[in-house]
């Protein structure tokens, strides 16, 4: 699928976060720690999630997806891996994160390695390095498309993450989920998928202290047997999306059901580069813990950012969010550093806003230096294999006079649910195209 753009309007209205996929993909992975039901509510219709679901279907699990978004669960006496569908696993990252749950169901496996967005050097030390003092061992290497898993001896410890990996700490909650004992995680990863598995399996009967922070103390039980209902919350990431849409085309949007826990140093930076915005009353999403609020972004004279931009882990600024501050300083005032410090391959992508007449120069491998405010104009692009990448490109084409054509969008859709339709009701001009 292509997207033809015909950019330079000014849009407004109203658009609402959808779920996120990263939850959506983690609470997929920890349904196989239930030997019960689980019914995960509201589910992105989105190509990752699609893959996560093919690739279980393929070891035996039964799942239904009904037209309200809701994925019925329901797990086999035994899996089989023989079957297992290696090219949708290929296709997603998220694929990694079956390590635990299926650690709880067989002693000794393989597993294809996973795939997803192409963003440099990404090994999954991080998670072999979290798991190995569980009792599970994983030998391998993506060069060879298969780990080996040894899960024969588990047992509670102490977990100290040599890196704050989002899916490394979600293989290690899952496993200390199902290992009767008490399991300490310290530098974990407090981002919202995480604290949405947390709330998920506490609903599993697993009690975990520490909810938010870095240190995470899991109350393992034997087994989880009783019919579960999750919710993933509202995605964050996507809800930048929008924000950084409307501050570059110089629109006013108001983003309802914004994470806001997971936005507030975003919307506090783009503050101090000029941006006016308004913040509604707070109230909680449907899992009974994410805090949401209505967010409007109006229309205002953009500066650089006085200091660098870079991601943080949580409470910072989100590593996923970061690409969105490029589109904003192609329009703002000034130079903007901007520091993507923890993909070896991702920075290079900001230099596809040049072909759109931005002024983007790549210093080295991390940092890209952006130059503004820049007339964009029209262009036609083929879109980078990453996910963030590829929609600061077609919020760069919004904001260009002329129609543009971005191609090959299949990295949008693996996150954005019907994308070019909600864009259209906000007043864009963006059609799906063969």
């Amino acid at each position: 699928m292509n997207y033809k753009v015909i950019g330079g309007k000014k849009l407004s209205g109203e658009v609402v976060t959808n779920r996120s996929k990263n939850a959506a993909v983690a609470l997929l992975a920890a349904s196989l720690l239930n030997r019960g039901t689980t019914t995960l509510k509201k589910m992105p219709r989105i190509e990752e999630v699609k893959r996560i679901v093919e690739v279980m279907k393929s070891i035996g699990v039964e799942i239904v997806w009904d037209e309200g978004g809701d994925i019925r669960i329901t797990p086999p006496e035994k899996i089989n891996l023989s079957n297992i569908d290696r090219t949708a696993a290929a296709r997603t990252r998220a694929a990694n994160l079956f390590i635990a749950p299926i650690a709880h169901l067989l002693d000794s496996f393989e597993l294809p390695a996973p795939g997803g967005c192409d963003l440099g050097k990404r090994s999954l030390g991080s998670h072999i390095d979290a798991l190995s003092p569980l009792g599970i061992h994983i030998t391998g290497n993506e060069g060879a498309h298969t780990y080996h898993v040894e899960a024969k001896n588990k047992h509670p410890t102490e977990v100290i993450m040599y890196e704050a990996s989002d899916t490394g700490v979600e293989n290690v909650l899952m496993a200390a989920a199902k290992i009767k004992g008490t399991t300490t995680i310290k530098f974990a990863s407090a981002n919202y998928m995480v604290q949405d598995l947390c709330v998920f399996l506490e609903q599993c009967g697993v009690k975990i202290d520490g909810i938010g922070t870095s240190t995470l103390v899991v109350h393992g039980v034997d087994d989880i047997q009783k019919e579960v209902v999750g919710y993933p919350s509202e995605d964050p990431i996507e809800a930048m999306f929008f924000v950084s849409l409307a501050a570059t085309t110089g629109s006013q949007i108001t983003v309802l059901r914004a994470p806001i826990d997971f936005l507030e140093l975003e919307l506090f930076t783009l503050g101090r580069m000029g941006l006016q915005y308004s913040l509604g009353r707070r109230y909680k999403s449907e899992n009974g813990r994410a805090a949401l609020c209505d967010v409007t972004i109006k229309s205002s004279l953009l500066i650089a950012s006085p200091e660098k931009i870079h991601s943080r882990p949580y409470p910072g600024i989100n590593i996923d969010n970061l690409p969105y501050f490029v589109p904003v300083a192609t329009q703002a005032k000034g130079e903007t550093l901007v520091h993507d410090w923890v993909y070896e391959g991702r920075a290079k992508y900001y230099l596809e806003m040049n072909k759109l007449g931005a002024r983007v120069e790549l210093l080295d491998l991390h940092r890209a230096l952006v130059k503004g405010p820049t007339k964009l104009h029209a262009a036609d692009i083929v879109a980078p294999p990453a996910l963030r990448p590829a929609t600061l490109l077609l919020i760069g084409m919004l904001a260009a006079e002329g129609e543009s054509t971005l191609r090959d969008v299949y990295p949008i859709n693996r996150g954005y649910e019907n994308l070019h339709e909600r864009l259209t009701a906000l007043g864009a001009s963006v059609e799906a195209v063969e």
